[in-house]
């Protein structure tokens, strides 16, 4: 191998970690607390011919360190470790295998699934015991060197107020795959999802925050690939600090910061989602990619007694080990990256009851949650958890501290249920549409914390929600058998598409009750990219491997009953703006406040009468109202507020119902009608106070003091 870089080197520093220009050249960093040598190779740009492979010269604090003058951004590179190989013991080092530097900020290249990639013997009758000397450098991406400069034009972040938060949870690639205003070459990248076209319909339709499916580098596992499909949803991270090469159209990472400084330009958010729980390096029987080579006892969580073996609270193989110290900050130096060198807004994080687990289980005390409390930067975004895992209890919904926003799968369930008018949901429902405050209100949590959602990425989006009583995922190659069996769907008479008027017209009223109910509840609702225009998956509640139009948004498919769901969810996001009664800054209790003689909530039978224990205990009541004061005390300042009051009917019961409404809080005034599910362009009807109403079946109401 050439020596002609050793004069070249130099002891380095022991931080940053990764691959960082520093003066003349690049310092290398990488933390391994039981490796014997490291060496950092370097390939031409090809990636293909390994042009030097030196060994860093220094160990400091466990980190191996080193710096090699002359080297500049674009270099390509990665690392092999020396070490024991004695999986009996935790340790896998094999330095006959390329690994990937954790900290790597760009990389080229696809991963090749051969034999070669694992650092044992396939096929060995020893299995994960055997040594493999077969060198997997041809077959794996390459790290690159990256030069950080870049000129924002948005010096700051949008910094939406979380009362004020509307999720859209969208896929980089589905998002403009199929968008005719966006030029072929940059569909599915980074440059096409910045592109004016999607901000001004995001703008247009009222949300606030994009939420990005997984867009750090991630893999397709071979079992996909064998089948000719891919890793859609990207929940396989293998680079935490790199963006995934295959959504750039020019290979620059100044394309992703290009597209968050046009939202922010917009005045939106750039959320993503983050998996810092697991990798794709499986168990032990799983590829050597990265950080099973580096230190696979650091940084995995391994059987105590059994260390050959890997903990399994993700259901993919491994967890990652945030219990250690170096692994802890791995993770909160790639979380602060992404806030101060990418400038994105805040994460949602994948199974985070995770991230929150120590070697005794979950705890809302534990490392990482503690870190993200009291690290300036981080605590200064918007953390959001996917509050479950697989392992024991690892369903913690509610748990998570002071601070963070979670995702509330009971909203999710119970307005699904209400809605296909099932019994004994009322009172369920009457907790979710005010924040879940028995789950939430505590430790002085907002109402913001319940992110409410009725469809997600996982599962039926919302037009498929209306149209099919059972799952078709019969393209993702495993019988039907994957993807949620309990949905709670009601295909309304007919499974799938129907020319019949009348189920197509009960499917477009059900999803405007759905998204009605979504947001206009208190809390922060989060929506599905595609669902205010009635995309349709076709059945498939698990698309996780369809990179094709089961997945992607169809722009020129939008027909008059989408462009019609569009208008009304528009309209909905303008009246949660408009009355910040929707978005109260603190829960709600319908207790009287002694001082102003105000009660914030008040919940209505529909002969206009107070409800009562009985009602909500009678397992038949689907029909109720909701009047919200608008003067009660937006905080805990003890003040009344000038606000507009609302009031809320609700009709799951498929007949008609008369409603007498209740008079408006504040005296002299009527309601407007502003919301009809049943009929949504009939709205500006004022009544008074004691009237009658006729509430068609299966149909919310919303009315304004005017």
């Amino acid at each position: 191998m050439p020596t002609s870089y050793d004069a070249r080197l130099s002891e380095g520093t022991p931080h940053p970690r990764g691959a960082t220009c520093i003066g003349d050249g690049v310092n290398f960093a990488l933390f391994s607390a039981n490796a014997t040598k490291v060496e950092v190779c370097l390939f031409d740009e090809s990636g293909q011919q390994e042009l030097a492979r030196i060994a860093l010269p220094e160990y400091t604090d466990e980190v191996w360190h080193g710096h090699i003058a002359g080297l500049k951004p674009g270099q390509r590179y990665g690392y092999r470790v020396h070490g024991p190989y004695e999986p009996e013991k935790g340790h896998r080092f094999n330095p006959n295998k390329l690994l990937l530097d954790p900290y790597a900020r760009a990389h080229v290249g696809e991963v090749q699934w051969r034999d070669e990639l694992f650092g044992y013997t396939v096929g060995h009758p020893d299995a994960d015991l055997s040594f493999d000397e077969r060198d997997s450098a041809p077959f794996v991406p390459k790290c690159v060197v990256v030069d950080s400069s870049f000129e924002w034009k948005m010096r700051e972040r949008a910094r939406v107020p979380w009362d004020c938060t509307v999720f859209y949870e969208a896929h980089v690639k589905g998002m403009t795959q199929r968008h005719p205003q966006v030029p072929e070459a940059e569909r599915g990248t980074f440059k096409g999802l910045g592109h004016e076209a999607v901000i001004q319909h995001l703008k247009t339709l009222g949300v606030t925050s994009i939420e990005l499916l997984p867009s750090q580098t991630f893999l397709s596992q071979p079992f996909l690939l064998d089948k000719g499909l891919k890793n859609y949803w990207g929940y396989d991270t293998i680079g935490f600090f790199a963006v995934h090469p295959d959504y750039l159209c020019e290979p620059s990472v100044d394309e992703f910061k290009e597209m968050v400084d046009r939202f922010h330009k917009a005045g939106l958010e750039v959320i993503l989602d983050v998996v810092y729980n697991h990798t794709p390096e499986g168990n032990e029987l799983g590829p050597t990619l990265s950080f099973k080579g580096i230190d696979n006892a650091s940084y995995y969580r391994l059987l105590p007694d059994q260390p050959r073996y890997y903990i399994n609270d993700t259901g993919t193989g491994n967890t990652v080990n945030l219990s250690h110290p170096r692994v802890l900050q791995m993770v909160t130096d790639s979380l602060r990256y992404w806030v101060t060198e990418m400038q994105v807004d805040g994460f949602r994080f994948d199974l985070a009851t995770i991230l929150a687990r120590e070697p005794y289980g979950f705890d809302e005390g534990g490392g990482f949650l503690d870190a993200c409390r009291q690290d300036p930067i981080l605590s200064s975004v918007k953390l959001i958890a996917e509050p479950w895992d697989c392992g024991p209890g690892g369903y913690q919904v509610g748990g998570f501290p002071p601070g963070w926003a979670e995702w509330n799968d009971r909203f999710r369930d119970t307005v699904r249920s209400y809605w296909k008018g099932e019994p004994g949901t009322a009172a369920a429902l009457a907790g979710c549409v005010t924040a879940s405050g028995d789950t939430f209100n505590r430790r002085g949590r907002r109402p913001w914390a319940s992110v409410n959602f009725i469809t997600a990425h996982d599962g039926y989006v919302l037009a498929d929600l209306v149209s099919y009583n059972e799952r078709h995922n019969e393209a993702n190659g495993e019988d039907n058998r994957d993807g949620h069996s309990d949905n709670r769907s009601w295909n309304c008479g007919a499974e799938g598409p129907t020319d019949d008027e009348a189920i197509n017209a009960l499917r477009a009223q059900q999803q405007r009750n759905l998204l009605a109910t979504l947001l206009l509840s208190q809390g922060t609702p989060m929506m599905v990219a595609g669902d205010e225009f009635s995309r349709t998956q076709h059945g498939n509640n698990n698309p996780y491997c369809q990179d094709n139009d089961i997945s992607w948004l169809q722009w020129e498919a939008i027909d008059e009953r989408g462009q019609a769901l569009q208008a009304f969810t528009q309209r909905l996001l303008a009246l949660r703006r408009e009355l910040p009664v929707l978005r109260r800054g603190r829960f709600l209790t319908g207790r009287t406040h002694e001082e102003l003689g105000l009660r914030d909530a008040v919940w209505w039978t529909p002969a206009g009468e107070e409800m009562q224990p009985g009602h909500w205990e009678d397992g038949n009541t689907l029909c109720f109202g909701l009047t919200l004061d608008g003067r009660a005390p937006r905080t805990h300042l003890e003040r009344p507020a000038e606000d507009a009051s609302v009031l809320m009917l609700f009709n799951a019961w498929h007949e008609p119902i008369d409603f007498t409404l209740p008079a408006p809080p504040e005296d002299g005034r009527q309601w407007e009608l502003a919301v009809d599910t049943a009929q949504p362009d009939a709205c500006g009807d004022r009544v008074e106070g004691g009237t009658m109403r006729q509430m068609a079946g299966r149909s919310l109401l919303l009315f304004i003091s005017r």
